[in-house]
């Protein structure tokens, strides 16, 4: 009869109501992104390279099986602490991608220096998500792809052991990751890589500011004095410890939270500096009425349970938009959201599926062609689709802090980055994670003191 359970739908999750102001103190996993470029930069490196405190999530195991199947040696047992010992890469090989736009864009041109044929593939949404101009570059830098339809997945590169490299015009506008693919790889290739963005701005500039800076601490030479233009000289890249910073994009529901009931949270190990974006996270939090401190104790945010409205291009951070349309959602003034059209090739078409799971709790709310238009009023409870896409699960336990009744269609897909996100945000709404607390460490993170 084979396994009945396999197709059963995931039951609602019920979004807790906040009844009190939050107060907890927590440590997150660590970022997404730096986890991912850490690893691929470790598995094209001349010696073994350790991970410090690493994502663990499907998209970052994904990241990890699809270097391993090539030939890199990649140790994911200790949590703390990854292990990453780069091998010749050799096909055949699969890589399922998933839906992580990570791993369909990263690993590719990583793809190209294995000798040996490479497929990747993934979750249905990701043969939508966009792929054809990282595909043409690769083509035009020497790798050999075969493609199905428009570009996307699923697709083929018929690696030779080698990538001629050289300099390559690419049209980046719909995502960064298009340009950071070629970066990483760019130092093993036999003539680097020039890169030139011609078209729209590209958006996520601070991701493409992470891959420069790492690809730096592993020794390569990168020169991007000269505005869309990413220059990297061919040379080894030397093996490292990587320290995984806390994810920033992940601690925005947290820190959302603390704004809507007049709280404080505070995230453990943040550094004094960082690669993330938190100079634009602290200025959009205090416009929206939060006071954003750091400190040695961590990073904190007060809220005053009053939250305003929001005028704000959002190109640059594009990852906080649905955690902000909550916001928006109970602020106190209308907001205008724009700059982020690319996000409708993301996860999901989230301009799209916002305004709709929205609309449908009785909000206010226009989709524009780059963003939205919110004019708050009260919500009702209701079902919430979530799409797959975790982001959407984030947006809707915001709102649920102060809308009884918000049902999650499938809070599961926060499993992407953060498995243990329903447990801790229950816990945190209930009281059970602040500092001191035993659940938080229940809940899959230690205790802050």
């Amino acid at each position: 009869m084979g396994n009945l359970t396999a197709t059963r739908p995931p039951q609602p999750w019920t979004a807790p109501t906040a009844s009190d102001p939050v107060t907890a103190t927590l440590r997150l996993p660590g970022s997404k992104s730096m986890t991912a470029r850490a690893l691929v930069l470790s598995a094209v490196a001349a010696g073994p390279s350790t991970l410090a405190e690493p994502l663990r999530a499907r998209d970052t195991e994904l990241m990890a099986a699809g270097l391993r199947a090539m030939g890199t040696h990649v140790s994911i047992s200790d949590d703390e602490r990854w292990l990453v010992r780069p091998h010749p890469l050799v096909g055949p090989a699969h890589v399922d991608v998933g839906l992580a736009g990570t791993v369909m864009r990263f690993v590719p041109p990583v793809a190209g220096l294995a000798d040996g044929q490479v497929t990747f593939d993934g979750d249905p949404y990701a043969r939508t998500r966009p792929l054809g101009p990282l595909v043409g570059a690769l083509r035009s830098l020497g790798v050999r792809i075969d493609v199905t339809g428009t570009g996307s997945l699923p697709l083929t590169v018929r690696g030779t052991g080698g990538v001629t490299g050289g300099e390559v015009v690419i049209d980046a506008s719909v995502s960064s990751q298009f340009v950071s693919a070629l970066l990483l790889a760019a130092p093993r290739f036999d003539r680097g890589v020039v890169v030139r963005h011609v078209g729209p701005p590209v958006p996520s500039a601070p991701h493409l500011r992470m891959t420069v800076q790492m690809l730096r601490a592993a020794g390569a030479a990168v020169d991007d004095t000269t505005p869309d233009v990413w220059t990297v000289e061919p040379g080894p890249l030397t093996g490292r410890g990587w320290e995984i910073e806390p994810d920033l994009s992940g601690a925005v529901p947290f820190f959302a939270a603390a704004l809507v009931t007049g709280g404080e949270v505070t995230l453990t190990g943040w550094p004094h500096s960082s690669a993330q974006p938190l100079e634009q996270l602290r200025s959009l939090l205090q416009r929206m009425g939060g006071e954003v401190t750091l400190t040695t104790a961590g990073l904190t945010v007060r809220g005053t349970g009053v939250v305003h409205g929001l005028t704000a291009d959002l190109s640059d951070v594009s990852e906080l938009t649905p955690v902000l349309t909550a916001l928006a959602m109970l602020a106190d003034s209308p907001s205008v959201l724009t700059g982020v059209a690319h996000i409708r090739g993301h996860e999901t078409d989230r301009l799209g599926a916002l305004a709709r799971e929205f609309a449908a709790l009785g909000a206010d709310i226009t989709e524009t062609p780059d963003g939205l238009e919110i004019r708050p009023r009260p919500l009702r409870g209701g079902t919430f689709g979530t799409y797959h896409d975790h982001r959407m699960a984030h947006a809707a336990a915001v709102v649920g802090l102060a809308v009884p009744g918000i049902e999650v269609d499938d809070v599961g897909c926060t499993s992407k980055t953060m498995p243990e996100f329903p447990a801790l945000w229950s816990a945190m709404v209930t009281g059970k994670c602040a500092s001191g607390n035993p659940a938080a460490a229940a809940a899959g993170f230690p205790d802050a003191h």
